[in-house]
């Protein structure tokens, strides 16, 4: 069994607003003061030697809306918008391209949304006609994609293994009825068995599958048969997501307050039964935050081997690579700045259309910026910190640099969570659980606790 437990009433003391590091600093910190002649300095800098590439692609439609969904998306039925979409990011991608390094490669490919599998099959295959033009693969890419069960058919994941996808992931929240039915997401499970089948079938290597707790009518017992369910279709990875209720920024969620929601104890128990069942027995490994994956998968031998990174897609197996995003909201990421398209379609639209950069914000990472960003990344992914090893990579002394920080831990120390030794910390197992209160340790951009617009750490 597990030796990771649930402690509630360290959950109770440290479930506070907080990032999730997927950058440092995060995007609440963009800017829309930074110009495209300033950003392309920096892009130009970027591309003086052939760095790895990341390449995502943001299809924001679905058919309809999932009440709980926070994501940037464009509810409709025409699905005539869907090729329209992809010739704009053709000329988006266009525009970029001969700004790149002509040596780069990619080493990742991400289709996110929205549901990407709201494109027909030959506009997945017009995509990929554009990727490959302006893009060099690396042989061994990981190409991920977002898959809705509820919508798909076999020519759609044909058309994206065609196209060089190899990984998918897919929404499945609950299979209890009534709380699909309260979130408005009608998915059986022979539905989403049926859509990994096809996967498997075709030769995509690895499987995401993401569960939400928190969500109406749910209880310790119904999610135990979700949980059931899940592992006997034994994904290769999971995400469990706790649902964040934030009516101020989606509307819709109002939606849900006529449902009934759990109580804060019945969401602790469920968390508490979703930690210790899915590591039970070293079925999964928990990464940290609410990823979990085989223990054999790239995942969990990145994080054993110190290999780990974090951006915009969360965790990741190819540090050092930079992200190239196009489409409506989505954010690039290089070392020296992070940038982030126009949200809304027309403003993005109008501007692919009039051959400019659909800039909307971005921000310049100071060196300030990169020691703690280096620093919350190691803690994040290898949940340690060698201070030998930290002082001569960031060039700086560590634990003088840090010497607050690292005082700061001594709750988290009292509590259980890490153990320091006068050469470095380690976050324990129970730790994981809470690995962004840690990170914000480090963090000198945090606002006080009633002003952060960020999600709860647990």
């Amino acid at each position: 069994m597990s030796t990771l437990k649930v402690d509630f009433d360290l959950v109770r003391k440290y479930n506070m607003p907080g990032p999730r590091y997927t950058s440092y600093p995060p995007a609440t910190k963009f800017t829309n003061a930074i110009s495209w002649d300033d950003l392309a300095a920096k892009i130009d800098g970027n591309n003086r030697a052939p760095r790895d590439l990341s390449v995502y692609f943001h299809i924001p439609f679905c058919e309809t809306l999932c009440w709980f969904c926070g994501c940037t998306t464009v509810i409709t039925l025409n699905h005539d918008q869907g090729m329209a979409y992809v010739e704009a990011l053709g000329r988006e991608v266009a525009k970029m391209a001969p700004k790149l390094n002509p040596a780069r490669k990619a080493v990742q490919l991400h289709f996110g949304g929205g549901s990407p599998t709201f494109l027909r099959p030959d506009e997945i295959r017009r995509l990929g006609e554009i990727i490959h033009r302006h893009f060099k693969f690396s042989p061994d890419i990981e190409a991920s994609v977002e898959v809705d069960p509820r919508r798909l058919t076999r020519d759609h994941m044909v058309a994206l293994r065609e196209i060089g996808f190899n990984r998918a992931s897919m929404g499945v929240q609950d299979f209890n009825p009534k709380v699909q039915e309260a979130i408005h997401r009608i998915q059986p499970r022979e539905m989403t068995q049926q859509a990994m089948d096809w996967m498997r079938e075709l030769g995509f290597g690895s499987i995401n599958l993401d569960l939400i707790y928190g969500l109406p009518f749910q209880t310790p017992e119904s999610f135990n048969e979700t949980l059931d369910t899940v592992l006997e279709m034994k994904p290769d990875r999971l995400a469990v997501f706790s649902y964040a209720h934030v009516p101020w920024l989606k509307p819709s969620q109002k939606i849900l307050e006529q449902k009934i929601l759990p109580a804060p104890e019945t969401k602790l128990r469920v968390l508490k039964l979703v930690i210790e069942k899915l590591t039970a027995d070293g079925q999964y490994v928990y990464i940290g935050m609410d990823h979990f994956a085989k223990p054999d998968d790239e995942l969990a031998v990145a994080q054993r081997e110190k290999k780990l990174q974090r951006n915009f897609q969360g965790y990741s197996t190819r540090a050092g690579s930079d992200i190239y995003a196009f489409g409506m909201s989505s954010i690039s990421q290089i070392p020296d700045a992070y940038w982030q398209n126009e949200k809304e379609l027309p403003k993005w639209q109008e501007a692919v259309d009039a051959g400019r950069v659909p800039l909307q914000r971005a921000y310049f990472v100071t060196d300030e910026d990169k020691i703690r960003r280096e620093t919350i990344m190691r803690v994040m992914c290898d949940l340690s910190l060698d201070y030998a090893a930290m002082s001569q990579k960031l060039g700086i002394n560590f634990e003088q640099h840090f010497e607050k920080e690292l005082a700061s831990l001594a709750p988290f120390e009292a509590d259980g969570l890490v153990k320091r030794t006068p050469i470095g910390l380690e976050v324990t197992d129970t730790g994981r659980l809470f690995i962004r209160n840690i990170a914000m340790c480090f963090d000198n951009t945090l606002a006080p606790v009633g002003e952060r617009k960020h999600s709860r750490t647990i």
